[in-house]
């Protein structure tokens, strides 16, 4: 056997790094008794290696080529281009000459058509298919033109498209290597792809074929349409016959051509039912061999079906997992705290020790098992009014399963459940009309946030996690306090109560957006006004100013004092930090670097403060929303009492409304809360971290969020780990970063999108879930990072969701659009408490609205125009 051309006989599980991800797969392939493939043998990496370890000019190449950015897109392809050349100029080593000549004479004889197809060492991976990347040549006759193509594969490791995707998956290009396949054609009646799980709703128990006359290289090209049959549980479901009007088809003397099909075929179904279903077997035997579902290309040829490839679907979302073979429907709660990025290992099983509900872990985000709640009819009535408050496209979803009818299975009705509106006038007289519940709540937990960092200080090792064990035991109390949750249902429901009353009564919509700014304990809106505090105090030293102008380092308070005013500054941002340093982008993730841990975080939002307000501007905004709220009670209570029944309207209204402005601004304390232990948990187990460090337990610090809490408890009693599993891990986060969380899945892996059911609004209108009223025109500027944010005075915000942390963007901002939220999440609490029109829930938003671009957000009927 030679390194440098190996049959696919030959290959094992060993030489992935040989034979590349096309190469290894098509040798496993071959093993498979009763699996077709078409005779062939790989010219290995070594070759490659070969013709480019001494090449000086495809070394400077490569290194030019190293220091571009993904957006030098001209240069990207300018230097490809170069080193696609320097490859082909490079004479073809005689001893790959004499192998590939012997395998062609000895083994499958050169009188054969062959395909030429390259197969990299980053290509058909878990993560990354790299499908389509470098280039395959078709039905090449005799060796000289083989060795030719061998070339132009090697070149096609540098085609543009192909190092754009290396760089958008983090690839090194010198790290990658090149094989190439030669392999025996084969001349198809048909080919095409099979999916073993459905491409469009990501179903693994449903096959997705696709099948088209001719070489399949046309298909995969786009240049062909294709049949397309779905194939569950060994029947077919669904066809779609395509008018197949070309196929592409091999030339006598070598090459293919693109053909006319004659017009009493075009419409032939191109498998029989018969065919499609022995195809479908194939591709479940094929996907149970490598443990994944796969993305199979395929031929037929005289009623035999040939495998040319098989490879992973790397766009799939993992399913959550069960404990039983049941039907499962799973509900996102990234969407539903307002943070879709994947959470580390630590982070999640911190969560998971603070909830009651029944979660699973996909994809490094948390899912809620619905299932129990759906099967019967009073639970899920419950489910679908707080989805239907909160997400409406969560709740479209859901609704979509439940018409099946058959996917859940429905129990008898659980008389103990709670009605949605059983409790409603008990939960007023529970908490009142008195505004000093909330003082009171918020002083006993504050008090236990004081005692908890007291007796902290005290605990380590492993009297540190029996002791944070207890403690998650006294937060789970207090976050789930009955009482707490009254006092924010009862101003949820007053919302509620008042925008459906006034809209009924006199005909106006979101009557309570209005009623609810500038209310009293909001402790996410007070933060965004704090933060202008700061700027007031910074705002006199013009020094202090310059200075914080170009800061780039996290100690930068220790040299403030040397400017005047720097003292005065310092004490501002650490009392700012004191209360609301343990805020950051995604907090419900422990392992996320928090404000106190990274202070240069806030300093753009500060001078954008200094930049785009007067003194004593928050101060003034406050005052403004009482009065616009002040207002507006003053008004719907002179228009109620013209209604019949009046002065009861009036009254009824005025109780409501006493109930928003004294209970909804508790609604943002509760995760403030959270939070606030979070970090002071996390202070702790850094600590520990710090001394694992020290004794080589661990590399750096950082490495414990890759542990879970109970693994971390057990390497810090032991002082051992296996350093593979933090490797591995930090592995699969790199992964998961990749993959959008859905809304909805199921146990099957279907991800079921909802939709906004509107009518008569404007053609190109884009549709969310308006939260907060009003209509307002701007620029719209996209932010994905809120530290990259350069906002001016009367922008919108359009991102992919937000969190209590960019509350202080708000001050700055006019509008906002979000691509996460519902009615009651943190954003459109703000939003409306601040006067920001709002429309979230927005599929797409970052991409459909582009920086720059002026568009009006309709806040009251929810959606957006691009102007």
């Amino acid at each position: 056997m030679s390194s440098l051309v190996l049959d696919f006989q030959e290959m094992n599980k060993t030489q992935f790094m040989l034979v590349g991800g096309k190469g290894f797969n098509l040798g496993e392939l071959s093993k498979m008794e009763g699996i077709q493939v078409p005779e062939g043998f790989c010219v290995s990496t070594v070759a490659y290696q070969q013709i480019i370890e001494q090449n000086n000019k495809y070394r400077v190449l490569l290194e030019k080529l190293a220091k571009l950015e993904i957006d030098d897109r001209d240069q990207i392809a300018e230097v490809s281009r170069k080193i696609r050349q320097v490859i082909m100029e490079v004479e073809i080593p005689l001893n790959l000459v004499e192998d590939v000549t012997h395998y062609l004479l000895s083994k499958h004889g050169d009188e054969h058509a062959y395909a030429v197809r390259s197969s990299a060492t980053a290509e058909d991976l878990p993560h990354a298919s790299f499908a389509g990347q470098q280039d395959t040549y078709l039905n090449v006759i005799g060796k000289d033109a083989i060795l030719h193509y061998i070339s132009k594969c090697w070149a096609s490791l540098f085609t543009t498209r192909a190092v754009i995707y290396r760089m958008q998956n983090g690839f090194d290009h010198s790290q990658v290597r090149l094989a190439v396949i030669i392999q025996r054609m084969v001349f198809p009646q048909a080919s095409g792809i099979l999916f073993t799980a459905d491409p469009i709703t990501f179903n693994r128990k449903i096959l997705s074929i696709d099948a088209s006359f001719g070489l399949g290289d046309a298909l995969v090209s786009g240049l062909v349409s294709a049949d397309c049959y779905k194939v569950k549980d060994e029947k077919i479901v669904d066809k779609m016959i395509a008018t197949k009007k070309v196929s592409c088809n091999v030339l006598n003397g070598g090459g293919t051509e693109i053909q006319q099909i004659d017009p009493e075929k075009q419409k032939a179904q191109t498998l029989t039912d018969q065919q499609i279903l022995q195809l479908a077997r194939i591709g479940r035997r094929i996907e149970a061999y490598f443990g994944s579902p796969q993305d199979i290309e395929w031929c037929i040829v005289e009623n035999t079906f040939y495998i040319l490839q098989s490879r992973p679907i790397t766009t799939l979302y993992p399913i959550p997992s069960s404990n039983d073979e049941e039907n499962h429907v799973y509900i996102s709660v990234g969407h539903q705290q307002m943070m879709t990025d994947p959470i580390k290992p630590l982070g999640l099983s911190f969560f998971l020790l603070t909830t009651f509900a029944p979660m699973r872990v996909a994809g490094g985000r948390l899912f809620v098992d619905i299932t129990h709640q759906l099967a019967t009819p009073v639970s899920r009535n419950n489910l679908l009014n707080a989805m239907g408050q909160h997400d409406p496209l969560m709740k479209d979803a859901i609704m979509t399963i439940i018409e099946r009818g058959d996917f859940i299975k429905t129990l008898p009705d659980d008389n103990h459940a709670p009605s949605p509106t059983k409790g409603k006038s008990d939960r007023h007289a529970q908490v009142g009309n008195n505004p000093s519940i909330v003082s009171d709540l918020i002083m006993r937990r504050q008090t236990s946030i004081e005692e908890l960092k007291q007796n902290i200080q005290t605990k380590s090792g492993s009297d540190l996690f029996d002791f944070i064990l207890s403690d998650i035991d006294v937060l789970k109390k207090l976050l789930f306090d009955p009482q707490s949750s009254s006092v924010f249902m009862t101003a949820i429901h007053a919302s509620s109560w008042i925008n459906a009353k006034m809209n009924e009564w006199l005909g106006e919509k979101n009557v309570a957006d209005t009623l609810s700014r500038s209310v009293q304990n909001n402790i996410t809106s007070e933060m965004g006004l704090a933060l202008m505090d700061v700027a007031d105090v910074i705002r006199p030293y013009p020094e202090v100013v310059e200075y914080l102008q170009h800061v780039k380092d996290n100690h930068f308070m220790d040299e403030l004092e040397r400017f005047d005013g720097g003292q005065k500054a310092r004490e501002a941002i650490y009392a700012f930090l004191n209360k609301y340093g343990m805020r950051c982008a995604g907090e419900i993730d422990i392992t996320k670097t928090r404000w106190t841990e990274k202070p240069l975080t806030i300093v753009p939002m500060i001078l954008s403060n200094i930049k785009n307000f007067e003194a004593k501007a928050g101060k003034r905004r406050f005052e403004k929303g009482q009065q616009e709220a002040l207002k507006k009670e003053q008004e719907l209570v002179e228009r109620l009492k013209q209604l019949p029944d009046g002065e009861q309207k009036v009254k009824e209204t005025k109780r409501m409304i006493d109930l928003i402005r004294n209970f909804i601004g508790y609604r943002e304390y509760p995760k403030y809360f959270m939070v606030n232990r979070y970090f002071i948990y996390k202070q702790a187990l850094m600590k520990e971290a710090k001394q694992l460090v020290q004794k080589g337990v661990i590399y750096e610090e950082e490495d414990i969020y890759y542990l879970s809490f109970e693994e971390l408890q057990e390497v810090v009693r032991t002082n051992t780990l296996d350093y593979q599993i933090i490797s591995k891990r930090k592995g699969e986060y790199k992964l998961y970063e990749k993959l959008t969380p859905p809304r909805v899945i199921t146990s099957d892996g279907e991800i079921i999108a909802g939709k906004y059911k509107r009518e008569n609004l404007p053609a190109k209108a884009i549709i969310g879930l308006p939260v907060s009223a009003g209509v307002i025109e701007g620029r719209a500027r996209v932010i994905l990072n809120m530290e990259d944010a350069n906002l001016e005075d009367g922008d919108i915000l359009v991102t992919a969701f937000t969190d209590p942390s960019w509350t202080p963007l708000f001050v700055s901002i006019k509008g906002l659009v979000t691509e996460v939220g519902g009615l009651m999440t943190h954003g459109a609490v703000i939003a409306r408490e601040y006067g920001l029109p709002a429309v979230v829930g927005v599929e797409n938003a970052t991409n459909r609205i582009k920086d720059g671009q002026r568009i009006r957000v309709h806040g009251t009927e929810g959606y957006i125009e691009i102007l």
